[in-house]
């Protein structure tokens, strides 16, 4: 694409070019996670493993304002990103689609609206909780900063360390529900270890995710001058990487049997567990001797990306439904810690 003029499609009109450079699509998943960690935190609450009275109404206006300001925010900083990306995205049949590289939004337009509406997005947490607001901007902050302009051209590490960024949508949802008892200086204290280990889930969920992009998108990174693990290390490297995650991930989910008292049920170190080893098997399964297809990619990578998106929403979707059951008929030990 790059400098072909007649490539470029028709303004699509400004909403749809804002929907664009905000990337619902990918932030979608990111608020589902955020939504189930205010969810998990008042169905404990309502068993009284939180010693703290949480009504339906209190449910819905934290999951209103979090869906709002996180999809602000997090848009923001994805608008944000194509304004710095301008110059590399042309190159990169993933996104020459995008809008920057459409000429349908300049870069430092793109920039100009990521701004607004990250600060706006982050700043209407204030309205229930000062922690969900510097989680908010912290996530901005480290994405804009450490991840985009920092980290992803310099490091085949740029997606482990710049994860961090994606993983704090529990902890700002958490922070939201537990606001009424978590009001001292401390941003780390969110009077639970729950919403730390859904970050542990989605921050080591993370690598093998987007390697299996990266693999099955192989050379456009290469193409863009981005040092991708699998582009710098090779696909075997890559893959072995990912297993190593995927064993992580399978001990993460194996928490309650060896601490129960960080308040998740023991049935979910079981739930965890097979879903963690059924997304595995697309990732062992991932060959890197594989013949491209026609388009250039890695089947089997392709097939384990799309499986790791149904993997993450699944253990967040469960982790409520097992929370939702009555706490006598599964494995807590009493009520969690807010100090």
């Amino acid at each position: 694409m790059g400098d072909d003029k007649d490539s470029l499609k028709p303004h699509p009109g400004w909403f749809t070019v804002f929907v664009q450079l905000m990337k619902l699509r990918v932030i979608v998943l990111l608020q589902i996670t955020a939504i189930c960690a205010i969810l998990v935190h008042d169905m404990l609450a309502r068993h009284g493993l939180i010693d703290v009275d949480r009504t339906w109404f209190d449910t819905l206006y934290a999951c209103i304002i979090t869906v709002v300001g996180g999809t602000l925010s997090a848009g923001g900083s994805n608008s944000i990103n194509m304004w710095f990306d301008s110059d590399i995205d042309q190159h990169m049949r993933r996104t020459q689609k995008r809008p920057v590289p459409q000429g349908h939004i300049s870069p430092n337009g793109a920039l100009i609206f990521g701004l607004i509406i990250a600060i706006t997005g982050s700043s209407i947490f204030f309205l229930v909780s000062w922690k969900a607001a510097f989680w908010s901007f912290f996530s901005v902050a480290f994405y804009v900063l450490v991840y985009t302009m920092w980290l992803k051209r310099r490091t085949p590490q740029n997606i482990v360390i710049g994860g961090i960024a994606g993983s704090t949508p529990p902890l700002i949802g958490w922070a939201v529900a537990a606001a009424d008892y978590t009001n001292n200086l401390n941003p780390f204290d969110l009077g639970s270890p729950i919403p730390w280990m859904l970050f542990a889930l989605i921050f080591l969920w993370t690598p093998p995710h987007f390697w299996a992009l990266a693999l099955y998108r192989s050379g456009e990174y290469a193409k863009a001058e981005v040092p991708m693990m699998n582009e710098v290390k090779g696909a075997k490297y890559t893959i072995k990487q990912s297993k190593i995650y995927c064993v992580l991930l399978l001990m993460l989910g194996s928490v309650p049997c060896f601490w129960p008292e960080s308040g998740l049920p023991l049935l979910w170190a079981f739930v965890a567990g097979g879903l963690t080893i059924w997304y595995s098997v697309s990732v062992w399964a991932i060959d890197p001797e594989e013949p491209f297809d026609a388009n250039g990619r890695m089947p089997k990578a392709a097939k384990s990306f799309f499986r790791s998106l149904y993997y993450l929403g699944w253990m967040f979707l469960l982790l409520v439904l097992i929370c939702a059951i009555p706490p006598e008929s599964l494995g807590y030990l009493g009520p969690l810690s807010q100090n």
